[in-house]
């Protein structure tokens, strides 16, 4: 059974900081497409980044770009989100995502596994 955990989320003041966790169980990130999407109150769900297993190549969403950063770490079997330069924005539950398609992709039909997601709010 695959399993998906994201930690890490909080209640942080804009400008601030929060690193996501995903750690994963019957999965190998290595071998998996991961993204990193986000649910807000009265939005659709976005994602926000990617990061391809067959290249390495990364995606970011024109909202985060330059702000947050996708990395994996294939020994613990862990992908991160980095996000810095927060905003009220950002606000939302962060959900991480993996595909068996080795192209990385921001359509949430195209992942198959998910975690239960992890909230972050943003304070102004």
């Amino acid at each position: 059974e695959v399993q998906l955990v994201e930690s890490g989320g909080g209640l942080v003041q804009a400008g601030g900081s929060l690193r996501l966790t995903c750690a994963a169980s019957g999965l190998t990130f290595a071998d998996h497409t991961i993204g990193w999407f986000r649910l807000a109150p009265g939005k659709e769900r976005e994602g926000i980044s990617c990061l391809s297993s067959r290249d390495g190549g990364t995606y970011y969403a024109d909202s985060v770009k330059g702000r947050f950063t996708i990395s994996r770490d294939n020994a613990r079997n862990t992908v991160y989100l980095q996000m810095n330069s927060l905003k009220p924005e950002d606000t939302a539950v962060y959900y991480c995502a993996g595909s068996r398609r080795n192209r990385y992709s921001a359509k949430a039909n195209e992942y198959d596994y998910w975690g239960q997601g992890t909230q972050v709010t943003v304070s102004s």
